[in-house]
């Protein structure tokens, strides 16, 4: 199995916020996580990324376990991680918030051509290489933190609600930006989403998290069969 998390548990403190959680993605796929604010999906990739440790379990990629490895050797295994809220900086241009992204990288050619790769993804951080990123639009910006995540040449991609904030529009504009990524580039994905319709739309599988346990699992097809998933979820 190219990544899967086994019976993992997570504390904060006293209180429990991952209990026992199981779920496997096999290469080239994406995987999608639903579930209400406070279910425990953002902590999941947190974990995942080594900024939280976790109390028991395996989360393995690639044959190694990755439960108590720093989460720069993390990034430098092939995992990176596109925060909620997108945390671009600011102050700096869009070509060094890309740059900052490839901070693992320590081939020089490889990075130019990642770099070029991403502006060819992303045609409009070209067009704004030199502006600071703090005047990029919203959605714009996420492309930027997309980008900067693709910078250190990730084999799995992790993606905290890319649609927070964005229009309609903008956020359709973003998923299908996300699945030529995956399809194009061959990069695994695990997406964790608001937006359950448009989460379901390029997953391969999908997890419903409440409570930091993973209620429900299944394909697309399958959840939108669920009445549970339906009156919840999917506004049925």
């Amino acid at each position: 199995m190219f990544f899967e998390i086994k019976e993992l548990t997570v504390y904060y403190g006293l209180i429990k916020a991952l209990d026992d959680i199981n779920l496997c993605l096999s290469e080239g796929d994406i995987v999608s996580l639903i579930g209400a604010n406070g279910a425990g999906k953002s902590t999941l990739l947190k974990t995942i990324t080594g900024l939280v440790k976790a109390a028991k379990g395996d989360i393995i990629f690639k044959n190694n376990n990755l439960t108590k490895v720093k989460p720069e050797r993390i990034v430098k295994s092939g995992i990176a991680m596109v925060p909620e809220g997108r945390r671009v900086f600011p102050d700096l241009t869009v070509k060094e918030n890309l740059e900052l992204g490839a901070y693992t990288l320590t081939d020089k050619k490889l990075e130019n051509q990642i770099f070029e790769q991403v502006i060819t993804i992303f045609p409009r951080l070209k067009e704004r290489i030199k502006q600071p990123a703090g005047t990029l639009s919203g959605g714009e910006q996420q492309m930027l933190a997309i980008g900067r995540a693709l910078m250190s040449n990730p084999k799995l991609l992790l993606l905290d609600e890319p649609s927070m904030g964005l229009s309609p529009k903008i956020t359709k504009e973003i998923f299908m930006l996300i699945k030529d990524i995956n399809l194009n580039k061959g990069i695994s994905i695990i997406l964790v989403e608001q937006n359950a319709h448009m989460a379901m739309e390029i997953a391969k599988k999908v997890y419903v998290i409440e409570n930091g346990t993973v209620k429900i699992e299944g394909t697309p097809n399958e959840l939108k069969s669920n009445p549970l998933v339906l009156k919840a979820y999917l506004g049925g």
